[in-house]
């Protein structure tokens, strides 16, 4: 391949540009996971991560990426046979139901248009007609990473507070952690699904389950089948700082970084600064003349834009392009609109004059693979950027 200057810009929705200081944080020698120096790092880590979820409550560390810290929400709360309530509100929401199914559990799939989140009257319908609480639990994704809309998760445990129902409310934030407001022990949600590649801004290879005092309940009576993934031996191993099995140490010299710089900060800070670049984004694309997919302006992500293409055109054809002349990946599209959208990650460790080079990138590929389009959303997203300083 032809030499390429400059650094690859890296805007799909996760894995993340990784901050030069985890990076060097990561690079470091590796230490024994028996010693007292690991049981230090061990603790400081479990407790900070409590402050990201914002949950007093345990904060499970899995060596996996999320796929595996959805297997362990469900292996450890749930029985064969059990039913569940679950949303298409994409390809993600869509796999977490392939698992669930694989696993033995029966899922009651509300279809959706990839357009919108969950709805929160449709979810307080059904659980009201669930007279004899067979539902065992209810399972949203906060952010689905395929569509860039965002379900209102407050909303939903009021609906499901509203008809006083015991079951269990699981939610997947692995898009949505450290770059959009989530309150695991405020919205009452009972297991917690992250990972380490997008908001904390870490390689992949972590995942995290934040768990409630009602899901330490029910996993006293669940019978999945579970090993690797059983929370106990890892709430036993954790209360000296310390896993059960080998744990991923360099990545978690890493999220020790990442944690720092959040904390530096500030939670509120961070989710000021997605929100503001995912409207600048926004503008950028209707200026354009083009179509932000999600629907509900209350469900707008602020992690991540995904963009319709005009009748006719393809997607992909025009992330080929921009890969090829201007080095920048865009995330794809993936099920049901694979080769409709392309997505525009702007989370993590991202700034002002990184997006505005990424729209540049877009605006610059639009023209050059002939997609129909206005000029000037660029200007757009710099005179929002110009007018809205950050925090």
């Amino acid at each position: 391949m032809p030499h390429r200057s400059g650094r690859h810009f890296l805007q799909i929705p996760g894995p993340t540009n990784v901050p030069d200081r985890v990076l060097r944080a990561i690079d470091h020698a590796t230490i024994d996971h028996r010693s007292q120096d690991f049981a230090a790092l061990g603790e400081g880590l479990l407790a900070a991560l409590k402050k990201v979820f914002r949950t007093s409550g345990p904060v499970i560390v899995f060596p996996s990426s999320g796929t595996g810290a959805w297997e362990a929400a469900l292996v450890n709360t749930l029985s064969p046979g059990d039913r569940v309530l679950m949303f298409e509100t994409g390809h993600f929401a869509t796999l977490w139901r392939q698992m669930a199914q694989k696993l033995g559990l029966e899922v009651e799939f509300v279809v959706g248009d990839w357009r919108h989140g969950v709805d929160p009257d449709e979810l307080e319908r059904r659980l009201a007609a669930d007279k004899a609480h067979a539902l065992k639990a209810v399972m949203a994704v906060h952010n689905e990473t395929s569509t860039g809309v965002t379900s209102r998760i407050a909303e939903l445990r009021a609906a499901i507070d509203r008809v006083r129902h015991p079951a269990l409310f699981m939610v997947d934030t692995i898009s949505s952690l450290a770059s959009i407001d989530y309150r695991h022990e405020e919205w009452k949600v009972d297991v917690t699904v992250a990972g380490s590649q997008k908001g904390l801004m870490l390689p992949p290879g972590l995942g995290f389950n934040a768990v409630s005092a009602k899901a330490l309940e029910a996993a006293k009576r669940a019978r999945l089948p579970k090993s690797y993934w059983d929370w106990q031996p890892m709430l036993d191993s954790n209360k000296k700082g310390f896993f059960p099995y080998t744990p991923a140490t360099n990545l978690l010299y890493g999220l020790k970084e990442a944690l720092a710089m959040l904390e530096e900060e500030g939670l509120d800070n961070v989710f000021v600064r997605h929100d503001r670049h995912a409207e600048a984004t926004r503008r950028a694309v209707r200026a354009w003349g083009l179509e932000v997919l999600a629907q509900d302006p209350r469900e707008y992500s602020s992690s991540l834009t995904a963009v319709l293409m005009p009748e006719g055109h393809s997607a992909d054809a025009l992330r080929r392009a921009i890969l090829e002349r201007f080095d920048m990946s865009l995330g794809s599209g993936l099920g049901k609109v694979a080769d409709k959208v392309f997505r525009i990650g702007h989370l993590g460790d991202f700034n002002d004059l990184m997006l505005s080079g990424t729209l540049c990138g877009i605006e610059m590929g639009l023209g050059i693979a002939g997609v129909p389009h206005r000029r000037g959303g660029v200007d757009a997203a710099l005179d929002y950027l110009g007018g809205n300083r950050a925090a």
